[in-house]
């Protein structure tokens, strides 16, 4: 059955669901109107105060998630003025809203609750102007305004509750956990209609706030392109694992335009672009991996403070995560590396089948030698809940008395022959560091420059880190269409090595 979209039916069925526990437990209605949007939601199971609880409580994680807090003051200054600006034209000017910069090069902004609001630094690089940078900052301050953390989440304690009732009314278990499975994927993301909120509220305040109103458009437009490019770069149209703001806010220019629309607020008579304000700020920020959590150059990941190296097949994309690497290949083979969380002295052999696949039957374990380092490596057939099978080759390296690494290959078994060379070479190339590869670890910037007489777009990309397609990522974060070429005395951005 269709479910109601009108706000007043929504708030009605959320609450039909607590009714029919009236007989258990005390009924709460939780239905009000909303101040930013105007209807009423269901927000029975998260008070304001619990959303603040819930954001403070929340806010170390995601920082020690996302590589923590970037470390530039004048930055973060910047970023914290805009959003303090904003949300000063919101329905919750009182609200004590919190803005921080992650230092991580994931395309990305989110909320949580209360007030606590998060733009990547990887996200900042791509964006052109003040504008467009506001316009995400907004989006997200209309997610806080709109309570959509509140409302998803008591939906979805309404709707697990309702079928737990329902479950003992009908003695039918298999009903309450569908239910159930349908309450947890509800609060994995926002609902279209939600996204659609955030982005009416996010014009609203950006015309409050004097801004150019079409840069949340504009921003988007960018942010598909960069999607699709770095999609192609790594031989992929689809990425499953991606982490970017297409990702967790599923919305497209058309949508934007028509919550341009909707907001129906007045045009603003010289809006706030500010090109230059920002491209000063964004000057030397960090790009791509920060050289403490090691870095990525092409296929290669190489650790200078651990001092250590290892390359991943062709066809395989590198993502550094805080506890550990993953590489994807199109074909839905998955390369993980990372550090045994007990090393215990175990020999390598000792531990894949003692610890790692203890319990498990672990298939032509064998001792091995690996660039002077001892390892071990063995195998495990896998089926998935699909029927679809998989080849998981374990390798397991000891690299001194305290650690012991580990390689994970998950292989579909189809694939599992063509790829056992590559997976063999990707274990073989672990090795400690030479001092002339540890000296050239460097990190990345973005630079502003101008765009002189002489120079062309291929001579100012040409340090950018992504062979064979360093002009059309030198357009992409500047903005430039098909046609367009940069001015004769323009700031543009590049990447550079420090």
């Amino acid at each position: 059955m269709p479910r109601p979209t009108h706000p007043i039916l929504r708030c009605r069925l959320a609450a039909f669901l607590m009714l029919a526990g009236a007989a258990i437990s005390p009924v709460l209605t939780g239905c009000s109107t909303n101040p930013a949007t105007g209807e009423q939601s269901f927000t029975a199971f998260m008070s304001p105060e619990q959303e603040r609880q819930v954001g403070r409580e929340q806010d170390p994680q995601i920082k020690q998630e996302f590589g923590g807090a970037y470390g530039d003051a004048a930055l973060a200054a910047y970023v914290t003025q805009i959003g303090k600006k904003l949300a000063a034209t919101s329905e919750m000017p009182g609200l004590d809203f919190t803005f921080t910069v992650l230092n991580t090069p994931d395309v990305n902004a989110f909320a949580l609750p209360g007030g606590y609001v998060y733009i990547t630094r990887g996200l900042i690089a791509l964006a052109e102007n003040e504008a467009e940078l506001a316009g995400v900052i907004a989006h997200e301050i209309g997610h806080v305004t709109a309570r959509h953390s509140a409302e998803r989440y008591s939906r979805g304690t309404a709707i697990g509750f309702g079928a737990a009732i329902l479950g003992i009314l009908t003695d039918s278990q298999t009903v309450a956990d569908i239910a159930g499975l349908g309450s947890q994927l509800y609060l994995k993301g926002y609902s279209r209609e939600q996204e659609f909120q955030a982005d009416t509220l996010g014009v609203r305040y950006l015309s409050r706030a004097g801004y150019d109103t079409g840069a949340m458009a504009s921003f988007l437009g960018k942010l598909g392109r960069a999607s699709q490019l770095q999609a192609e770069i790594a031989g992929s149209t689809h990425d499953p694992d991606a982490v970017d703001l297409m990702a967790t806010h599923p919305r497209t220019v058309d949508r934007v335009q028509k919550a341009l629309a909707a907001a129906s607020v007045r045009p603003v008579a010289n809006p706030i672009v500010g090109r230059d304000p920002f491209l000063d700020r964004v000057d030397g920020v960090l790009f791509g991996s920060d050289p403490k959590d090691g870095v990525i150059r092409d296929r290669v990941f190489l650790h200078k403070d651990l001092n250590f190296r290892f390359e991943v097949p062709p066809g395989f994309r590198l993502h550094n995560q805080p506890a550990r690497v993953l590489a994807i290949h199109p074909n839905g083979a998955r390369f993980i590396f990372d550090a045994a969380p007990k090393a215990d002295g175990r020999s390598p052999a000792g531990y894949i089948q003692g610890d790692w696949a203890k319990g498990y039957a672990v298939r032509d374990l064998e001792s091995i030698t690996i660039n002077g380092l001892d390892g071990a490596t063995g195998w495990l057939a896998i089926t998935a809940k699909d029927r679809t099978t998989y080849m998981l080759r374990l390798v397991a390296i000891r690299y001194d008395a305290d650690t012991l690494y580990r390689m994970q290959f998950l292989i579909p078994s189809g694939s599992a022959a063509a790829l056992n060379e590559d997976m063999r070479r990707t274990t073989y190339s672990f090795r400690r560091l030479s001092a002339e590869e540890g000296a050239g670890i460097r990190p990345y910037r973005v630079r502003v420059a101008r765009f002189g007489s002489a120079d062309t777009e291929q001579s100012l990309a040409e340090t950018i880190p992504f062979p064979g397609y360093e002009v059309r990522f030198f357009r992409v974060i500047n903005g430039l269409d098909n046609v367009e070429r940069p001015l004769p005395g323009s700031r543009v951005k590049t990447v550079r090595p420090q």
